[in-house]
């Protein structure tokens, strides 16, 4: 397999080139109830010894339900953990373990994590990689980049693959096992592309990102008249729909429109927060405030009413499935000043994603919204105020 991209990692997926290189979809999407069995043969056709990358807690699953699938096609199969996260010493670890196996393809199985690690593993040994998602947290199993962290779960950097999977596998009973609180995270991450993408590239007028922006309104709305019934009735018709919005769909968004429709300030925000949060949240949570963040920092700095209508909508529907409105709400209660500085630091590194932003945002104004998140529409008197006292004060308990 050639590899035309520098494994070099960078803190952000912008690039200056002057042509355009989509990694837009999985060679082979495979969908269904209970459908690892019909795709074991998919498998085999991609190599005869697979590793199989996964967390402590999914192992003992893909023990269960992957392992004897595979043994059917006659594959030498062997299975490793990523660890704590996707980090450095973890994919070291694992390319080693690669190595010594001699596998010929990469199997990740589990939720955002384990996916992005195999991927990466992967990429770097230049091996087929195959994505069976666990759960709806987010579309890592569709997208042809990797999130690094450290091992406290502080966000890194990320890294832009060659191509997406060559094969997904999207098996509703295996989604449906995983606690409801990753498909609520998953539906905080997937609506952050309508947000994220109208913002940096609703003004393009590019075949396919216009494409891309019109699939994150689709996406959107989706999720706003879908999730709470879906989320009453897993397994059901419109659960199903939800799931594939999440893993999917969501996929779609940033393989049409690239780097420039993936990511503002929703994921600034969540890579910030990493340092400050470690594993206290997970990844679709924090976007998810980001998302009030970003949507609080267009109306207080432009004046956007029409922004400061989508947070009181989002506020509602927020409540309705459970995804979190304040800091308090990812545990961060009892933030002080000092930590808010170093997450607003980090989300406002200089190539940071946030800077698609069509304004400049202050540290300060920064901190002011992240605080402020489910202010009423009128109130303008935290714009460009901190508290010196101590930031917990000013979050709604």
């Amino acid at each position: 397999m050639s590899n035309q991209l520098s494994t070099q990692p960078s803190l952000s997926t912008q690039t200056s080139s002057s042509f355009l290189t989509l990694t837009v979809a999985p060679a082979k999407v495979i969908r269904g109830s209970g459908v690892l069995q019909a795709a074991a043969a998919e498998i085999a056709c991609l190599g005869s010894r697979p590793l199989v990358v996964a967390g402590d807690s999914t192992l003992a699953i893909s023990r269960k339900n992957l392992l004897p699938v595979l043994e059917t096609q006659q594959l030498h199969t062997a299975q490793a953990s990523y660890s704590a996260d996707c980090c450095e010493a973890s994919l070291k670890s694992l390319q080693k373990k690669a190595k010594e196996h001699k596998a010929d393809v990469i199997i990740g199985v589990g939720g955002g994590k384990a996916l992005d690690t195999a991927k990466l593993v992967a990429y770097q040994l230049q091996l087929p990689v195959v994505t069976i998602p666990t759960s709806g947290a987010t579309c890592a199993a569709w997208s042809a980049l990797s999130n690094v962290y450290s091992e406290n779960g502080a966000f890194l950097y990320d890294v832009a693959l060659s191509r997406c999977p060559d094969l997904l596998i999207l098996d509703y009973d295996l989604i449906k096992t995983a606690p409801q609180r990753t498909l609520v995270a998953g539906i905080g991450d997937a609506i952050a592309k309508w947000y994220e993408a109208s913002v940096s590239s609703g003004h393009l007028q590019d075949t396919l990102i216009i494409a891309a922006v019109q699939q994150a309104r689709v996406l959107r709305d989706i999720l706003l008249q879908k999730s709470a019934a879906a989320l009453k009735e897993p397994g059901s018709e419109v659960w199903r729909e939800v799931v594939d919005a999440t893993v999917l769909l969501a996929g779609v968004v940033g393989g049409l429109g690239g780097a420039q429709c993936r990511t503002v300030a929703a994921h600034a925000v969540h890579n910030g927060l990493t340092h400050i949060s470690g594993h206290g949240s997970i990844h679709g949570e924090k976007v998810a405030f980001g998302i009030l963040v970003q949507l609080r920092l267009e109306e207080m700095l432009q004046g956007n009413q029409l922004a400061a209508s989508a947070r009181q909508q989002l506020l509602k529907f927020y409540t309705e499935i459970g995804l979190p409105q304040k800091l308090s709400d990812l545990g961060l209660g009892n933030i002080t000043l000092g930590e808010l500085q170093t997450a607003t630091e980090i989300a406002l590194i200089p190539n940071s994603d946030i800077h698609r932003l069509p304004f400049k945002v202050a540290p300060e104004q920064m901190m002011a919204a992240m605080v402020s998140t489910t202010a009423p529409i009128d109130s303008r008197d935290t714009t460009n105020r901190v508290s010196p006292k101590g930031i917990s004060d000013e979050v709604e308990a």
